[in-house]
């Protein structure tokens, strides 16, 4: 179903994956519109129960886009360095593939608190309070891993 990576000499476990998916501090959304052209957005993010959670606006072309196929696939890179002596680049990334689905009540809650708790740990109580007041403001997104790749070099 989905594609073995070239270089398997590269390639990372799962667990050495989901490590940088956890250190990232942002990934690109790749999504299809309605017209057949790729739509990819940068977004926060935050891995958990083998989930990837982003918030969004109540409406745009992201969420379009996601009605239309909710088939994404999901990129982060973590450290990079150029090895211009040897024309190349050290670098690791991971790639995921999933369904996107929203969620709501206790889930959404959880899941926009550990953004709260990824992007400003020492604001956890002002966090909380302006979830309980923008909640209503913000889609909460949750893409189900069916896949992941890790490659680092």
């Amino acid at each position: 179903m989905f594609r073995e990576m070239r270089r398997k000499d590269r390639e990372l476990n799962r667990a050495e994956a989901i490590e940088i998916l956890k250190c990232c501090e942002y990934g690109i959304l790749s999504t299809v519109s309605e017209n057949g052209y790729a739509y990819g957005v940068p977004v926060s993010y935050v891995y958990e129960n083998n989930s990837i959670y982003f918030h969004s606006a109540v409406e745009g072309h992201k969420l379009d886009n996601i009605k239309n196929s909710n088939k994404v696939s999901f990129c982060v890179v973590g450290q990079t360095t150029v090895l211009p002596e040897k024309f190349s680049t050290k670098y690791e990334s991971v790639v995921v593939f999933g369904k996107a689905i929203e969620v709501t009540g206790e889930e959404k809650t959880i899941a926009l608190l550990a953004l709260v708790n990824k992007y400003s740990p020492e604001y956890i109580e002002k966090g909380k309070e302006y979830i309980k007041n923008a909640g209503q403001k913000t889609k909460l997104i949750k893409i189900n891993i069916e896949y992941i790749s890790g490659k680092a070099r």
